[in-house]
């Protein structure tokens, strides 16, 4: 890419980042933390991860042997992500929710791609930011880099071929799958620490509640951010997007100025 556009993508990158600084840092982040899942739960979620991983590797070597050009596209998608999961916002309830920058990668490079690129932005986090853990990484990385994506991936995929607006395929792909991403961490909790009364069903709903107030806004300015970057990528980017085929020829903007599909 050229410097143009590697700087209107950072200047985006750099917003959501200043947002990071302004929000106070200590609040429990919504990725679960180290030791906080019991053994058999953790190595379970692991053992979950680890086939996705292998195929998301095999994705990324393939796209990046056939078309060298797309290493920084794709080393973007990782720095989204790991800039929007990083902001914590803290939540009514006392604890705090957080985009997950999910949909993007998703949408260029495909579902198990975007598991490796989880997986390595939820490591950088445990070690760096003490958000999250190692222990519970196969749980943050199935919930985060697997159930997220692969609904994003349908959602996508499913609007495009109603015929539905990129943009409006963009978003909802971006927000359904912040969404679900966080249904899944509560089902996970759920599951570790059933409730005494109601069980998994009624412990994963009061997870769920927790982070309810702050969550579905998220989602949506998760969205909509989402539908900025790929207006900017569109417009600046057109030849790695024809490499990576999110765009048919008819969708290709023929100017400048971003989607208008």
């Amino acid at each position: 890419m050229s410097l143009r556009k590697i700087k209107n993508i950072s200047l985006l990158i750099a917003y959501v980042l200043a947002v990071y600084i302004v929000f106070p840092n200590n609040a429990y982040a919504m990725h679960i933390m180290e030791g906080f899942l019991p053994f058999n739960w953790a190595a379970f979620w692991w053992m979950a991860m680890i086939p996705f991983v292998i195929v998301g590797v095999r994705s990324i070597k393939k796209t990046v042997t056939e078309h060298p050009s797309l290493k920084m596209l794709l080393g973007m998608a990782g720095a989204f992500a790991f800039v929007l999961s990083a902001l914590k916002i803290p939540s009514v309830t006392g604890s705090c929710s957080h985009p997950t920058g999910v949909g993007l990668g998703t949408i260029l490079f495909g579902p198990t791609a975007m598991t490796v690129l989880g997986m390595i932005v939820l490591i950088f986090q445990a070690l760096l930011l003490a958000h999250g853990g190692i222990t519970t990484l196969g749980a943050n990385t199935f919930s985060m880099g697997i159930v997220g994506p692969f609904v994003s991936y349908g959602i996508y995929k499913g609007c495009k071929k109603l015929g539905a607006p990129l943009w409006l395929s963009v978003f909802l792909s971006a927000t359904i799958g912040d969404l679900m991403t966080y249904i899944t961490t509560s089902f996970q909790l759920g599951l570790a620490f059933p409730a005494a009364s109601g069980g998994v069903m009624a412990s994963a709903l009061k997870f769920m509640g927790i982070f309810a107030f702050t969550q579905l806004p998220l989602a949506i300015s998760e969205g909509i951010l989402t539908v900025m970057v790929i207006n900017i990528l569109s417009a600046y980017s057109q030849k790695e997007l024809g490499f990576l085929g999110v765009f048919t020829g008819k969708e290709l903007p023929t100017s400048k100025r971003g989607v208008k599909a």
